[in-house]
């Protein structure tokens, strides 16, 4: 029962690990979530076996669910090139493929302002090192720097470093110059790891269990042996095996028969006969009759 149940969770641990479907992850080049205006980025959708055939989308305040290379950006293959970026470009991005499914989505703020925060596009994972930049066109400015309207510090160097990032450093965050303004907001997203639950396989090594069939050949009469007595000995023998209880029961009825025959003989012979047992009765009525006659006279 063990080795079946062993069996079986390595049969589920494959069919997972084996029948993922291959799914597409949007990219932005260059690595941030905020540009100014005029300012030219392109989006690709990266998919592990290159099979093509994704399309990118947006959503933004002028048009839904719009396609890249129909009135925005320009199309080469799975990527999209935006070459002179507007404020109305800012929105959400994603790839789609033909058949309906999606790819991560990520969301992208166009500025016309003097100040952006540069911040990561893609999602955070937990434990790393995330830092902030609070810049202008040419470089980086002295800022404070916020989390959710709260303020966390002033960085001289116009960048903050974020060490060993948790779930709870997960949230909308600007800078603030002053001598320049306020950037606009930008959402970060922290990936939690969980942890993979262990699975513990039976010690006991499993085997594979041959099983072999051996056809059986129908019942059959063995020939007559080739070497020996001759076949007429055995025909013999057959036939007195046969025939020798007939033979058997046939004397023993025949003896039962003549002895109830004598039998019948015996007592035939003590016991006399009617007509004989009439002859004597009517001599010895004679014998009287003359005996009654001599006296009458």
């Amino acid at each position: 029962m063990m080795e079946e149940t062993s069996l079986l969770l390595l049969l589920l641990v494959s069919s997972l690990l084996c029948c993922t479907t291959n799914q597409a992850r949007l990219t932005v080049s260059p690595s941030s979530s905020q540009f100014f205006e005029d300012e030219s980025f392109s989006l690709s959708c990266e998919e592990d076996d290159s099979s093509g055939g994704w399309l990118l989308r947006r959503n933004t305040t002028k048009r839904q669910m719009s396609q890249c290379g129909v009135k925005w950006g320009r199309s080469a293959g799975s990527s999209c090139d935006i070459s002179v970026t507007a404020p109305w470009d800012s929105g959400v991005y994603w790839c789609e493929s033909r058949e309906g499914a999606t790819s991560n989505s990520i969301n992208i703020t166009v500025t016309g302002g003097p100040v952006i925060l540069q911040s990561p596009v893609l999602p955070v994972m937990e434990g790393d090192d995330v830092t902030l930049h609070c810049k202008n066109k040419t470089s980086n400015l002295p800022a404070d720097f916020y989390k959710d309207g709260s303020l966390i510090r002033t960085e001289p160097a116009g960048h903050m470093t974020i060490h060993h990032v948790s779930k709870s450093d997960e949230g909308l965050y600007k800078c603030h110059s002053s001598s320049h303004g306020e950037s606009p907001p930008s959402w970060i997203t922290v990936t939690v790891i969980l942890e993979k639950p262990s699975i513990t396989l039976q010690s006991t090594p499993l085997s594979w269990i041959t099983i072999t069939a051996t056809a059986l050949s129908p019942l059959s009469v063995a020939p007559p042996p080739t070497s020996g007595a001759p076949p007429l000995v055995f025909r013999l023998a057959y036939r007195l095996v046969v025939f020798s209880p007939y033979f058997i029961s046939t004397l023993l009825m025949m003896s039962l028969y003549r002895h109830r025959t004598t039998a019948g003989n015996d007592i035939s012979m003590a016991t006399p006969l009617p007509n004989q047992a009439a002859e004597g009765l009517a001599e010895e009525y004679d014998d009287i009759m003359e005996v009654t006659t001599e006296h009458h006279f």
